[in-house]
C-alpha cells in the first residue's frame, strides 16, 4: 500500500498493455490509496496514442471530466527495437529515421504527456510524475558505447524530466517529476538482451520495486533520476 499519498484521487498508468505498464496497473488497482486507477493505451478508453498529441490532449480532458485529483501518472512507454531494426553497435549503423523514432516514442511523447498531464496535478499535496527511463541514457555511466539512439533518446528524456521538475516546483511545490530506471524486465522489449547472469526481473516484483521507490520520494527528489532500488542514479 501506497502511504505518502493524500487518500483518495486517481492513478493513471500510461502503457498499460505493456509488462511493465500492466503489471504496474494491476498492483494500483488493488491498492486502497486511489479511488481510481486507469490504464491509457492505443487501445483503452480514452485512447492514448504517444505519436498522436491530439489523442493525449484529448485523454487529459477526460481525465479532469472525471472531477478526481490526479495524483499519480506513470509513463511505461518505451521502444529499444522494432520495425526491422536492432540497437545500433557501430556509428557506421546510424539510420536517421530509426533515430527520429527513438525519440519520438522514447522522448517527444513522454515530454507531451508532461505538458498535457501536470497540469492536472492539483496545487497543494503529493503528486508523482514518473517516466521510465533506462540507465544507459546515463552519460556518466557510459562505458560500453553503442545504442546511439536509444542512449541519447533516454538521456534526453532525463533532460526533459528534468526541466519540466523546475517549473512544476514553481507552480505545484509538492508534487514531483522524476525519471525511473526499472532494471532489466521479462518483456518483449528486452528479451533479446537478456544475457546469462544478468538480473531480469519478472513484471511483477518490477512493478512493485517501483512503487516502494515512488512511495518514498518527497518534493526534494523532483528532477531526480532513480534506480529501481531507490538509488539516484548520475546523469
Amino acid at each position: 500500500m501506497l502511504t505518502t499519498f493524500p487518500p483518495g484521487g486517481l492513478a493513471l498508468v500510461i502503457g498499460a498493455t505493456g509488462s511493465i505498464g500492466a503489471a504496474l496497473l494491476t498492483h494500483l488497482q488493488a491498492d486502497t490509496t486511489f479511488a481510481r486507477t486507469l490504464g491509457l493505451s492505443r487501445t483503452s478508453q480514452p485512447a492514448l496514442d504517444l505519436l498522436d498529441e491530439a489523442s493525449i490532449a484529448a485523454a487529459a480532458q477526460s481525465i479532469a471530466a472525471l472531477g478526481l485529483e490526479v495524483r499519480l501518472i506513470i509513463d511505461a512507454t518505451g521502444t529499444l527495437h522494432g520495425d526491422g531494426y536492432q540497437p545500433e553497435k557501430s556509428w557506421q549503423q546510424l539510420d536517421p529515421v530509426q533515430m527520429a523514432n527513438a525519440f519520438a516514442i522514447n522522448a517527444i511523447g513522454p515530454a507531451l504527456l508532461m505538458k498535457h498531464g501536470l497540469p492536472l496535478f492539483p496545487r497543494h499535496g503529493k503528486a508523482v510524475f514518473a517516466t521510465l527511463s533506462a540507465k544507459v541514457g546515463s552519460i556518466g555511466d557510459n562505458r560500453l558505447g553503442g545504442w546511439y539512439s536509444y542512449r541519447a533518446s533516454k538521456a534526453a528524456l532525463n533532460q526533459l524530466v528534468h526541466t519540466a521538475a523546475i517549473e512544476l516546483h514553481r507552480r505545484q511545490p509538492e508534487a514531483l517529476c522524476v525519471a525511473l530506471h526499472p532494471g532489466t524486465v521479462h518483456s518483449a522489449l528486452s528479451a533479446p538482451f537478456a544475457k546469462t547472469g544478468l538480473d531480469v526481473q519478472p513484471p511483477d516484483q518490477a512493478a512493485l520495486r517501483l512503487l516502494k521507490v515512488i512511495d518514498d520520494l518527497n518534493a526534494t527528489d523532483s528532477g531526480g533520476f532513480f534506480n529501481h532500488d531507490g538509488t539516484v542514479l548520475p546523469w
